[in-house]
């Protein structure tokens, strides 16, 4: 069994704890099971990176960024950068 995903689905994070558990569980909620879920915090504040690690999937990988970028693209990026599936999805 090739263990590669086949999709990269990176979350760019930035205090969104009020929204974060609902997305998370949504993702790996999905039938479709060949992916990787990328979860960039850039400096959140809140209770964010806190939220993000207490979800226990073998699938998760919590990034965070050294500080604040002020965008999501910084985010998006370094989750490209860590991705190995064919295909990328940004939520």
């Amino acid at each position: 069994m090739n263990d590669t995903p086949t999709i990269s689905v990176i979350v760019p994070m930035y205090n969104v704890e009020k929204y974060l558990k609902t997305c998370i569980t949504s993702i790996l909620n999905q039938t479709f099971a060949a992916f990787e879920l990328i979860l960039v915090d850039d400096c959140s504040t809140d209770n964010t990176l806190e939220i993000a690690k207490s979800f226990s999937d073998s699938r998760i990988k919590i990034l965070q960024t050294e500080k604040n970028s002020g965008s999501p693209g910084l985010s998006r990026n370094i989750g490209i950068d860590a991705a190995h599936g064919e295909f990328l999805y940004f939520v």
